[in-house]
């Protein structure tokens, strides 16, 4: 039988994440031993405030309860071009009971063709290597098995996990060929994906309509405007990781070529407050925003869309880890409608 199907034979739970493939072998040292009476499956039960505190299926749990939230709230997209989260990892899984009592039914109803269930019986029954599903080490250890991302099942990646099931002692790291295990750093990936930041859409003034070549002030308050973190963990290991997305810029980009930016380069830096830009008040009008655009031409009937695109730094922290480590920043936009009249005036 083909190695991607026995895989799917075996089976992937669906989990919702995105990760990078990074190695470390110093998340092993600490490890909480599991009761070994245990008859759950590797599920971890946990819930609070809402959906701030969530389980997925197996074996990593989110707390979001400082990650961004609302309806206008989006999940950033990495600035780094090449950069592409894979669709699978290993993780904890079963105990020995449970994964015989998983597997055992596939077998019995022969679906999968009498060699590959013969292979699989040396491999997990009859000692090569493990004997009796390993039962002699109940409470001692985890069967690791794969898990997709929820959403990626049809990506390529999502069969790059192909090593059949495996046993990995408590306190030891997973063997060193098999560099989708699970890390800190891994966990930090899937994080990044869980992160929500709120919306970019800007106040304006002139909000909504404005006149052709008359200064139009944006900015975003400090209040909405504030670094979200999510930590994602494995308990069964005793791991974590927390990924921060702390935003640092905002980019203007008008809708049109017929405007000017402010300053030139669209790119508005973030003020010491947290916010960017400056409201507009009442006796600017002759000032420049240090945050905003002009419009050259009017746009008629109809409206340009203006873009406000913000910049997060991300970095995470966790097991192992003494200091802040990067990630690719990450990149939230959104649109708005910008009537652009040309100045009326009247000759007496």
């Amino acid at each position: 039988m083909p190695e991607q199907v026995t895989r799917k034979v075996l089976g992937c739970f669906v989990m919702t994440m995105a990760l990078m493939t990074l190695g470390t072998t110093a998340a092993w040292a600490k490890v909480t031993p599991p009761d070994g009476s245990r008859e759950t499956d590797t599920d971890v039960s946990a819930d609070r405030d809402g959906e701030t505190l969530s389980a997925t299926a197996g074996a990593v749990v989110f707390d979001r309860s400082k990650n961004g939230s609302g309806e206008s709230a989006g999940p950033v997209t990495s600035s780094a071009a090449n950069w592409t989260p894979p669709a699978c990892y290993y993780a904890p899984k079963y105990t020995p009971e449970q994964f015989q009592k998983y597997v055992e039914p596939t077998w019995e109803a022969g679906s999968t063709g009498y060699e590959w269930d013969a292979k699989q019986r040396d491999r997990y029954v009859n000692g090569k290597p493990y004997k009796d599903f390993n039962k002699d080490k109940t409470g001692e250890g985890y069967f690791w098995d794969s898990y997709v991302t929820e959403g990626r099942e049809g990506d390529p990646g999502a069969l790059d996990c192909t090593k059949p099931v495996f046993w990995v002692d408590n306190g030891d790291p997973p063997p060193a060929d098999i560099p989708e295990a699970i890390t800190p750093e891994m966990l930090a990936q899937l994080a990044y994906a869980e992160i929500r930041v709120p919306t970019t859409k800007v106040e304006l003034a002139p909000d909504g309509t404005t006149k052709v070549n008359l200064p139009t002030w944006s900015w975003l308050d400090t209040a909405k405007f504030k670094p979200v973190s999510v930590t994602a963990s494995v308990p069964l290991l005793d791991i974590e990781a927390t990924t921060t997305a702390e935003p640092v810029s905002l980019k203007i980009e008008p809708g049109t070529k017929d405007a000017e930016t402010y300053p030139a380069s669209g790119e508005c830096k973030i003020n010491a407050d947290g916010s960017i830009g400056e409201p507009y008040a009442k006796g600017k009008a002759g000032e420049t925003p240090p945050c905003g655009v002009k419009y050259l031409r009017s746009s008629g009937d109809a409206s340009y869309k203006l873009t406000a695109t913000v910049t997060w730094k991300i970095h995470w922290t966790g097991t192992g880890v003494n200091a802040e480590q990067p990630l690719p920043d990450g990149e939230f936009g959104a649109q708005q409608d910008v009537i652009v009249q040309e100045i009326q005036s009247i000759n007496r």
